[in-house]
């Protein structure tokens, strides 16, 4: 029995999932080639998963698929960290004033353990942890928000947007930025709340900026 199986996680949803993971990572960088016998030999998987994958992260925006040739991980440009965080900023921001209007205390509990994985994996300086746990603060507070319409918007480019803006280098500025804004939302601050979260979303577009301009170095 495959690890696919014994969860009952489809292969094809496994092989998508490690993929993402890599890309938003940086284990596989932009402009590489996704070749399916060798990524089939490296999972292994047949071949087939490994299709279906790749055209599953065509759909996500993040790979880019050549006819008669390899898929390659997509590479962003300025203009697109600049369009993304003009859309990031203004549904993030209503996300984030609905989650402090509307949490309850087992949200801010959820919200605040994703905190303290991001802080302790930061002070351990465990990069990969401290970026797992932190898009996972802002995808806790999607769920407080409470607003369906708003899931669907953000699930739309959330691949895009954790690659673009989630490989921030200074981790633990990154986790002291997230107890601000939990304690601001736990205190129902909406109006602090409007003025952090553009001021928190800018730190990350800097970020996204600067590796583009360094080839994606990390």
């Amino acid at each position: 029995m495959t690890a696919a199986e014994a969860t009952g996680e489809l292969e094809s949803a496994r092989v998508t999932r490690i993929l993402r993971d890599d890309i938003i990572l940086g284990r596989r960088a932009p402009g590489s080639r996704l070749v399916e016998r060798d990524i089939a030999a490296e999972l292994h998987v047949s071949r087939l998963p490994v299709r279906e994958a790749i055209r599953a992260l065509v759909n996500e925006g993040v790979v880019v698929a050549r006819p008669r040739t390899w898929a390659v991980v997509r590479e962003f440009t300025h203009r697109d960290i600049k369009d993304f965080a003009e859309v990031r900023e203004a549904i993030e921001t209503l996300i984030f004033v609905f989650a402090a209007e509307r949490h309850d205390e087992a949200g801010i509990a959820r919200l605040r353990a994703a905190y303290e994985r991001e802080r302790d994996a930061a002070e351990a300086s465990d990069a990969e942890g401290a970026r797992i746990a932190a898009a996972e603060f802002h995808e806790i507070a999607a769920e407080l928000a409470g607003n369906e319409m708003l899931g669907e918007l953000i699930g739309v480019f959330i691949t895009r947007l954790r690659w673009l803006f989630g490989q921030h280098d200074d981790l633990p500025a990154m986790a002291e930025e997230h107890r601000v804004i939990l304690e601001t939302l736990a205190a129902r601050d909406v109006d602090t709340i409007r003025t952090l979260i553009p001021q928190h979303l800018a730190n990350g577009q800097a970020v996204a900026e600067r590796r583009l301009a360094n080839g994606y170095q990390i």
